[in-house]
């Protein structure tokens, strides 16, 4: 694939030209009756795009950025992967950040049951991946769907599967959004085991529900409350603590202290549903605490990195603007 620039007229308008290398690619790039190539055209109103067979070429300021975003394009549908709106528009946001989308999109953390490629699907995520292989400890904070405790789990499993741990544990805190443990039947476990369902909901589509639940009895994936971690030293395990905003800064400090020799850790959570009685998280200030401490990472994800329905990513930004208005900011929130 080539591109060539040339500048045209007094306003030094850039232009620039890319070769979709094989006719049957042209369909997948630029979508049915063109949608995928309007959404571009869309984002980029400056530009003008012109299509004539397997050439593109493009006219305006930034014709060199959306020729590198239809190479990458290109890219991922060599590599077997199928475009829609939502992942046309990741990458848009990715070109626009000057990331490739092919190297974000075309790496694989694993591949779940019945071969399930599972991968990061925008920069943040791959960030967020590329920080909890290279740190002991990685807190992921951001919204809902942003696959903070996917993408956790998905990497611990991988760590178990390739030996670089030998147990994965995963824990919650019991807290009421509402409703109050008391008054649902069964033992304890019974009680805090809808707080621990989103973790077995990951696991199973991971392994499936057969494998996962025969790694539980033997001890191999541990799913538990925060409570039980108290008192105890985690060696060579994948521990993953999600929904940490619901910490105390007393539990927080006790689960960062379980980690032991040959262990990873990652913390999940989102500022914006705090349900702790009195507001008190530990997830709150923990930045600012552990700052300058070698081989920990924060990541935060935004309404960019909501991979679930579109409406999930505009409620987020919805949200955004009401807190920002109630605080008197008018910035975008990040």
């Amino acid at each position: 694939m080539t591109a060539s620039m040339s500048n045209a007229g007094t306003g030094m308008q850039l232009r620039a030209t890319t070769m979709v290398p094989n006719t049957h690619l042209m369909a997948g790039l630029l979508g049915h009756r063109d949608e995928l190539l309007r959404l571009i055209e869309r984002a980029f109103p400056d530009e003008q795009i012109v299509v004539q067979g397997n050439e593109i070429s493009v006219a305006g300021p930034q014709a060199t950025r959306i020729t590198k975003l239809f190479d990458e394009l290109v890219l991922l549908l060599e590599g077997g992967q199928t475009l829609d709106e939502a992942t046309v528009l990741r990458t848009i946001d990715m070109a626009r950040e000057d990331v490739r989308p092919s190297e974000v999109l075309g790496s694989t953390v694993m591949r779940a049951s019945k071969g399930k490629a599972i991968r990061p699907r925008t920069a943040g995520q791959k960030r967020y991946c590329d920080s909890i292989a290279a740190n002991t400890i990685t807190f992921g904070i951001g919204p809902a769907g942003t696959g903070k405790s996917y993408l956790a789990v998905a990497l611990a499993v991988q760590a178990l599967q390739s030996k670089q741990v030998s147990r994965i544990v995963l824990t919650r805190p019991a807290v009421e959004a509402g409703e109050r443990l008391g008054f649902l039947p069964g033992d304890l476990m019974a009680k805090v085991d809808p707080y621990l369902r989103p973790l077995y909901d990951a696991l199973f589509d991971m392994l499936e529900p057969e494998g996962a639940q025969r790694l539980i009895e033997k001890g191999t994936i541990e799913v538990a409350p925060l409570a039980f971690m108290r008192g105890r030293t985690l060696n060579s395990s994948f521990i993953i603590l999600d929904e940490a905003q619901n910490t105390t800064p007393e539990q927080m400090k006790m689960f960062l202290t379980r980690i032991g020799f040959g262990s990873k850790c990652v913390v999940t959570g989102d500022m914006t549903q705090v349900d702790i009685q009195g507001g008190r998280s530990g997830l709150v200030g923990v930045e600012s605490i552990l700052d300058g401490v070698e081989d920990i990472s924060f990541i935060h994800l935004d309404r960019r990195d909501v991979v679930r329905h579109k409406i999930v990513a505009d409620i987020v930004d919805a949200y955004e603007k009401a807190d920002a208005e109630k605080t008197g900011d008018t910035s975008d929130g990040r």
